[in-house]
């Protein structure tokens, strides 16, 4: 390749050869060997075992041992345990607030804040999210508790009843504990399995719009369900879509019904933990600790037990809470089958909330979270959950940015988190007994803020990308109107469906020369670009494929003005036109001079390599006819067979190149490939050249 710059007052001049394919292969010396290993290779490599290997699988699949050794008592010490008894305080009304939200016993959110946390601190990468109990999630479950332990499925016949029946509470929570581990631990299984085939990227499938609107939809969910423990009602259970707003209307009809002791509770406990939370915020940076407010709320479980809450004024209160851990037991397997569908939309939600977390933390504070590892762990948090009692896990916002602000810096603050836990499971357990279930209801109010703050975006979205806009109000809308889970499958389609419209209907673009530089930018966009006479530079902003190959076409067309099929229409009527005139002509000569006549068909033959009159799709020989330019013996033999067509199409087009700009086209199938031949024909039948450039490498 040769090539020259000069320096001038108006910039930078550069002259080169211009490179086809082949030649470019020369000049850049281009390998035709590849230094990949073969399949044999790398499954050989894969089963080799050697330490170094086995020291390398074990750091990738434990974490642990990679960061542990290595840790620093006095440079991280003192702020992981800051961290972690922050973290494990919060743990604990959260912890049952949540097993309200799953439709369980509160202390099965106290072994959810246990048992997930410590696999997490064995196997999890990310240094600062706190692994536990998640409204979303929880909520999650509890639809599928409730769907398939529903009251109505629990109801005894009782004497001391004035409807004449009582709910089995004791046997319907036994029942849904079963439904929650089976479907935990399905949804770990998932999680694994899918870590280990490395799909690692399957969150990527739920882009933040979509999140963030389902997220701020199942939580307009959780505050629905939660408004009964805050009235002191009892609406009635529904399921499938519309159950928010049939839930609502119940508890409207019950207002007049409302318990005022639990409804002073409810505003009491509310005001304060606003009003502390803000404090918090306000004042974050001069705080050592945030106040642990939600502890200190706890401590109305005192009033509940001197003035007898439960036993004289009727308010719902947490009820018993047993000493000590449960023994590990295996769910009922025969649950799985109708849990595949709800257990693989908690893996897909929890996995996709928490790599989001996790990866904002470690962008922040320059350290890389493995998406595949995160998957895996997160999976084994659940799966061995499942065994001890445990409901399906993710990471929180609230919990893990106390941890961050409080000075968590590796995942021993979960390690001290879950200690905190454990002691009060072992020892502490029996002071919740008499807490009233509309202050873990405030709570859980309270910590709902972030993702109303969520509805945010939508100005944001509004100026910046229409189309997520558009997802995440979708998103909203089919989460709150078809409930959690066929609200998602609705989402993602919708949204998947959007990237297919997106590239099926792509900008294009016709490009300028900007004078000056050698920049080429869109013509219409840019009023100083200027299209080079009889060349069109044509650009499509997105891959080429099946969807959108003849759209491409259209536009192309449209773009250059060159309407093939209209100037191939005026050919062939030019042809044949021309085609009956020669024949007139040849008659009137074979009467003049039959001798003549078929020496000159002989020639014409012999130039343009068949007979005119028989070959209807060959444009050069019937021009060699219309146009007399067969060498009849009086001008020199030259191939003249298109000079004509040439002329008469560059008097309906004015272009006679075409380029193709294909820097933008990562891949093309085989339908784009037969439409490029295709382009690549039908335009050279109109003599306007077609060239491809920019092409990729695959």
């Amino acid at each position: 390749m040769t090539a020259e710059s000069q320096r001038s007052v108006g910039g930078i001049r550069v002259e080169r050869d211009v490179l086809n394919e082949l030649r470019l292969d020369q000049v850049a010396g281009r390998r035709t060997c590849s230094f990949r290993p073969s399949l044999k290779e790398r499954l050989s490599n894969s089963v080799r075992c050697s330490v170094p290997q086995l020291k390398r699988w074990l750091l990738t699949w434990v974490p642990v041992l990679s960061w542990l050794p290595r840790y620093s008592i006095r440079e991280d010490g003192l702020g992981d345990l800051i961290a972690g008894i922050s973290v494990g305080i919060m743990h604990l009304p959260q912890g049952m607030a949540y097993a309200l939200l799953a439709s369980v016993p509160p202390v099965y959110g106290l072994y959810t804040s246990f048992y997930p946390v410590l696999i997490y601190f064995i196997f999890g990468t990310s240094r600062h999210v706190s692994i536990g109990t998640f409204a979303v999630i929880s909520m999650m479950i509890g639809s599928v508790t409730e769907r398939l332990a529903p009251d109505a499925h629990f109801l005894v016949n009782g004497t001391n009843s004035s409807s004449g029946f009582y709910i089995n509470e004791a046997a319907r929570d036994t029942y849904r504990v079963q439904v929650a581990t089976a479907s935990t631990l399905l949804t770990g299984a998932f999680q694994v399995v899918l870590g280990m085939m490395r799909f690692g990227f399957v969150g990527t499938y739920l882009s933040e719009p979509l999140v963030r609107g389902y997220t701020t939809g199942a939580a307009a969910h959780v505050v629905i369900s939660q408004l009964k423990y805050l009235f002191g009602v009892s609406p009635q259970r529904h399921n499938g879509p519309l159950e928010l707003i049939y839930t609502l209307v119940d508890v409207c009809a019950l207002l007049p019904q409302t318990s005022v002791p639990t409804l002073v509770i409810s505003v009491v406990s509310l005001a304060v933990l606003i009003l502390v939370k803000e404090i918090n915020s306000i004042y974050s940076r001069k705080l050592p600790l945030p106040i642990p407010i939600e502890l200190l709320v706890v401590t109305a479980t005192l009033t509940s037990y001197y003035i007898h809450l439960g036993d004289i004024h009727q308010v719902q209160v947490v009820g018993e809470i047993p000493s000590g851990l449960l023994p590990p037991a295996m769910p009922d397997r025969g649950l799985f089958s109708s849990l595949v569908g709800d257990a693989f939309a908690v893996a897909v939600v929890s996995y996709a909330i928490s790599i989001s977390l996790g990866k904002t933390f470690a962008l922040k504070y320059g350290y890389k979270v493995d998406n595949n590892q995160e998957l895996v762990a997160l999976g084994l948090s659940n799966t061995v959950g499942g065994f001890f009692h445990c409901y399906s896990v993710t990471s929180s916002m609230s919990r893990s940015l106390v941890q961050e602000s409080t000075g968590g810096k590796t995942q021993m603050a979960g390690a001290i988190s879950a200690v905190i836990v454990l002691i009060t499971v072992l020892k502490l357990g029996a002071l919740f007994e008499e807490l009233p279930k509309a202050v873990l209801s405030t709570i859980v109010f309270v910590n709902l803020k972030g993702m109303f703050k969520q509805c945010a975006d939508l100005p944001l979205l509004w100026k910046t990308n229409r189309v997520d806009l558009l997802v995440w109000v979708v998103t909203f809308a089919c989460t709150l109107l078809l409930n959690l889970d066929v609200g998602l499958a609705v989402s993602v389609t919708f949204s998947l469906l959007t990237v297919i419209l997106r590239t099926q209907r792509p900008k294009y673009y016709v490009l300028g020369w900007l004078p000056g530089t050698e920049l080429y930018v869109d013509a219409q966009t840019y009023a100083e670009a200027k299209e080079i006479l009889g060349i069109t530079i044509f650009r499509c902003s997105s891959f080429l494929y099946h969807a959108n190959a003849e759209l491409y076409r259209q536009a192309l067309e449209e773009k250059s003005g060159i309407n093939v099929n209209k100037l191939l229409k005026h050919k062939r009527k030019r042809i044949a036109k021309e085609k009956r005139e020669a024949q007139k002509n040849r008659k009137s000569k074979q009467l003049r001079n039959p001798a003549f006549s078929v020496n000159k068909e002989t020639e014409f033959a012999r130039q343009c390599g068949s007979d005119p009159c028989t070959d209807s799709a060959s444009v050069g020989q019937s021009e060699c006819v219309a146009n007399g330019n067969v060498n009849w013996g009086f001008q020199d033999e030259e191939d003249t067979c298109a000079t004509s067509t040439r002329i008469h199409m560059s008097s309906q087009s004015s272009t006679h190149s075409v380029i193709l700009d294909l820097s933008t086209v990562g891949f093309v199938d085989t339908v784009t490939l037969k439409m490029l031949k295709n382009i690549v024909r039908d335009f050279g039948e109109v003599d306007v050249a077609v060239y491809l450039a920019g092409c990729q490498g695959e």
